[in-house]
């Protein structure tokens, strides 16, 4: 089995391949991340995994608070993550390719990476600065009549496109701009639904692209019917994870 070890970045969200994923990261484990990949020529990928975090958000306090308001908050790579680290995450995440690493003046960066790949979460190394991991790569699979799936999910997606706009009252991406590999495909609908985390994280650990595009259109056929029958949709954000601390 090959492996691979690289920096581990938990988030609140899902990363899927071929979505960009902009980062500001100001959290010193992060930063340092940072720094480390900076060190890579820019020649070479300067890569990191994406991993979600099962609750949805880290439970480590950003600042001193209740109900002891001089304590000080946890620091350290594996700070919030519980003394198993690899427990408080998803076990399938994306390598990240961070084409733009750029520090303030403050210290803090802007970060702007793209999925690649999926991988499989084997281990955590909390010894050092920030997070490492040793990691699987996962092959896509195609599977059985991604195709005409891919077909079907993307007549779907936009319907549901319509009506979340309608909802919405703001337009959305026309068909036109939609690609047409099944696994393309089966990403960008993906992400760009609304859906709450553990959703998200299923598609992405799908076992191959027609079980994710299967799983997708029973997904948008309830959610079209679930936005038809509805005026507005003043609480959508309410299905979307908290921003993360870093």
């Amino acid at each position: 089995m090959t492996t691979v070890r690289l920096p581990l970045f938990p988030l609140n969200s899902v990363l899927f391949p071929g979505l960009v994923l902009p980062l500001s990261v100001f959290e010193e484990r992060y930063r340092a991340m940072m720094r480390e990949l900076l060190k890579t020529s820019e020649d070479e990928p300067r890569r990191f995994a994406v991993v979600a975090i099962r609750d949805g958000h880290e439970v480590a306090p950003s600042a001193p608070g209740l109900p002891d308001p001089t304590a000080l908050p946890e620091r350290g790579a594996a700070a919030g993550f519980g003394p198993d680290p690899a427990k408080a995450f998803h076990k399938v995440g994306c390598v990240a390719d961070a084409a733009t690493i750029r520090e303030r003046p403050d210290g803090t960066f802007e970060v702007l990476a793209t999925g690649t790949t999926r991988v499989r979460l084997l281990s955590v190394d909390a010894s050092g600065p920030f997070l490492t991991a040793e990691l699987e790569p996962l092959a896509e699979e195609s599977g059985d009549e991604a195709g005409a799936l891919a077909e079907g999910v993307l007549r779907a997606f936009r319907q549901y496109q319509k009506r979340l706009a309608g909802a919405r009252e703001r337009s959305l991406a026309t068909g036109a701009d939609l690609p047409d590999e099944p696994g393309v495909v089966s990403y960008l609908v993906a992400a760009a639904m609304v859906l709450d985390t553990p959703t998200k994280q299923r598609l992405l650990q799908a076992p191959d692209t027609a079980s994710r595009l299967r799983d997708e259109l029973k997904l948008l056929r309830a959610e079209t019917a679930i936005i038809r029958t509805l005026p507005s949709l003043p609480a959508l954000e309410l299905t979307r994870g908290p921003t993360s601390l870093n």
